[in-house]
């Protein structure tokens, strides 16, 4: 399933005019020539978060970037914190769900979905591990799970769910886009 770029543009323009929450069908067919499935609409508010974002996380200082690429279809994050090599993780349209590849720094490449995606009212996207790739060891560590939640327009929170030689637990960074 395609999202071109004018019409990735136009939802997150749409998304921004409506105070943050999902636009309607109408708005969404004005903007992009068509309503959008709601995996669509979901990707297009993932794709409104292009550009910079700062944060700490216990703290360690974290620059944020996302930049959509291949014609508008894939939203990349690249996650540096200060003093260490940059992650990226993937997101795209799958259907009815979406997909987030994550390139760690630990060596592994967790690879996670949505649920199908039926309605455009949650500010949160949650994804789950399908499989990961890159394990020294099955009980190596490796994140297990992403939700990212906007509070607005300016303000990002990730929750990062992880398992280590059977132990779990949860990281959660806060962003604020970079003025």
């Amino acid at each position: 399933m395609r999202t071109r770029p004018k019409m990735v543009a136009g939802l997150a323009a749409a998304w921004l005019v409506f105070g943050g929450g999902f636009p309607n069908n109408e708005a969404r067919a004005a903007a992009g020539g068509r309503a959008m499935a709601p995996s669509e609409a979901a990707f297009a508010r993932l794709a409104a978060l292009a550009g910079e974002w700062e944060g700490t996380q216990q703290g360690v200082a974290i620059t944020v970037t996302y930049r959509l690429i291949a014609d508008g279809t894939t939203l990349m994050e690249e996650m540096r914190p200060a003093a260490s090599a940059p992650m990226i993780t993937m997101f795209s349209v799958d259907g009815d769900r979406l997909l987030a590849t994550h390139y760690c720094s630990a060596g592994n490449q967790p690879q996670m979905a949505t649920g199908a995606i039926a309605s455009t009212d949650s500010s949160s996207v949650e994804f789950s591990l399908l499989r990961v790739t890159g394990l020294k060891t099955p009980g190596d560590w490796h994140n297990t799970g992403l939700t990212v939640s906007l509070e607005d327009v300016n303000h990002l929170t990730q929750r990062w769910t992880y398992e280590d030689h059977g132990k779990t637990g949860t990281n959660v960074f806060h962003y604020a886009r970079k003025r």
